[in-house]
């Protein structure tokens, strides 16, 4: 990672973002129960805040919670009424999460349903649409998670995939790493799905070279 990449994201967070005592907390908290720094940066989860409020989402889906970081920060995008679902494979990272959110004060927004992601989606029937999707988790179901978030959503819902690039290694079609495939597969679906508009932005900075795709159900 270049260093100036994590010094512009220092800058960013100093001008723009601020001190924030509940997330600084929640990454302190993952880091000493062994999470793997793997969250959003801080200029992206503002970001993911940014984004869902301008979609005015009241009901927010979270395919990957770890330790709750990008969690909260989009509980706290949600107007008063608002619900956030996310979904976590690991009971210990679910249970960090817990205690991350009571402390950040949003744990009466969030639902936390632990267990493989694709299970706890088929379980899902469809109801009050969600209107905004974040989806972090193993990239090999990426696929899959974007026709899961379409189906529970509507026609406008956002949906936001992370780690779309990889440090180039999206372009390698005969690599071995089933999280390149995956997210290959993803994009080989996006460009064939008539339900979708979607762009793929590559982004620098304190998580090195990756990107995001940006969606919206028709």
């Amino acid at each position: 990672m270049a260093a100036g990449w994590q010094a512009v994201d220092d800058y960013i967070a100093g001008k723009l973002l601020g001190d924030d005592e509940a997330l600084a907390a929640a990454l302190a908290h993952n880091a000493a129960q062994g999470l793997p720094p793997i969250d959003v940066s801080a200029a992206q989860g503002k970001m993911l805040f940014l984004l869902a409020q301008m979609a005015g989402a009241k009901r927010i889906l979270e395919v990957g919670t770890l330790g709750g970081y990008s969690t909260i920060w989009l509980a706290r995008a949600l107007p008063a009424g608002g619900a956030l679902v996310t979904l976590e494979l690991e009971a210990h990272h679910a249970a960090v999460a817990r205690a991350n959110l009571e402390r950040a004060g949003v744990a009466d927004k969030v639902d936390i349903r632990v267990g493989p992601a694709a299970e706890s989606l088929a379980a899902m029937a469809p109801g009050a649409p969600f209107d905004f999707v974040f989806i972090d988790a193993d990239k090999q179901n990426n696929a899959l998670y974007v026709d899961e978030a379409i189906r529970l959503g509507r026609s406008g819902t956002t949906i936001i995939v992370d780690n779309v690039v990889r440090e180039g290694g999206v372009l390698d079609a005969n690599s071995g790493d089933e999280r390149i495939a995956g997210t290959r597969a993803l994009f080989d679906r996006l460009s064939a799905d008539p339900r979708l508009d979607a762009t793929a932005i590559q982004t620098v900075g304190a998580k090195g070279w990756d990107g995001f795709v940006l969606a919206r159900v028709r």
